[in-house]
């Protein structure tokens, strides 16, 4: 498709990990582990909080959301990402590469939501309204495992320098907003817990509290790095491994920092195996 002088790019090519190519069947292995444990999961949170009546609270239900926007946020990326390390790259079209960073932008707004409840759920259709816009008529290949908006952008012939704005003024807003609201909230639990008079009660809180503090800090750590921290400051590769841990290790430690460590969920799975039992032994 040609336009002007220019031809316009109408499928991209991923590179994913094509430098850790002799290391692609031990990567691909662990991969998947990874992501059928995350998975699992948040699937079986899901089920409980649905299935268990005493889990029909507020908190519970935030949680099964927060559950739900993982999978979605995995089963998006993951998959492809398998078939990219097995054949060392692949193809997406332009319009498929849109769609994949429309359902990245949903799961990973809703969860900065969940996690701060706050509503900044307009993000995901401001940045899309943009991207949607880009024409391509450079390179096809994408030094990335999938569709994000900064190596997409490097493509483009468009201007992006609104989208470079406004990516960065969301971003602030939705990223950093919410990490403020929850550090202060953290803070605000921590001088509680000093003045709680237990030694035993100080450090069943204080263990609570900072199992949660890490995965925020992780969570909202890789976000910052990869979409407000000036982009020139750290490399391609870089980038792409603050990627996996978003897309690997939060999904999988949310489900049993958030909800396999609670008495309520941790009794209801305790029932549901006696109940499996009890129908086996019949």
């Amino acid at each position: 498709m040609q336009e002007g002088n220019q031809t316009l790019i109408v499928e991209f090519f991923l590179l994913g990990f094509g430098d850790l190519h002799a290391l692609k069947y031990f990567c691909f292995t662990l991969f998947l582990l990874l992501y059928v444990m995350a998975l699992t999961g948040n699937v079986l949170v899901i089920i409980l909080v649905l299935a268990n009546e005493t889990l029909h609270f507020p908190m519970y239900f935030f949680l099964s959301q927060l559950s739900l926007s993982e999978i979605l946020f995995t089963t998006n990326i993951v998959p492809n990402l398998l078939r990219l390390i097995l054949l060392g790259g692949g193809n997406i079209s332009v319009s498929g590469c849109r769609v994949q960073f429309l359902v990245l932008c949903v799961p990973t707004v809703t969860q900065c939501i969940l996690l701060a409840a706050m509503s900044f759920d307009r993000h995901a259709a401001i940045i899309f309204g943009f991207f949607n816009q880009l024409q391509f008529c450079r390179s096809n290949i994408i030094n990335h495992f999938y569709c994000d908006i900064s190596p997409v952008m490097e493509l483009s012939c468009s201007d992006t320098s609104t989208l470079e704005l406004v990516t960065s003024l969301a971003s602030t807003l939705v990223i950093v907003s919410p990490c403020f609201f929850i550090l202060g909230t953290y803070i605000s639990i921590i001088v509680t817990i000093i003045r709680i008079p237990s030694k035993c009660g100080r450090q069943k809180a204080f263990s609570t509290c900072s199992s949660h503090l890490t995965v925020v800090c992780m969570y909202y750590g890789t976000l910052i790095s990869i979409y407000i921290y000036p982009p020139g400051n750290h490399s391609v590769n870089a980038n792409k491994f603050l990627s996996l841990l978003y897309t690997f290790v939060t999904p999988l430690f949310n489900p049993i920092i958030y909800c396999f460590r609670n008495q309520d969920i941790r009794r209801a799975i305790q029932k549901y195996i006696h109940i499996c039992r009890n129908r086996i032994e019949l």
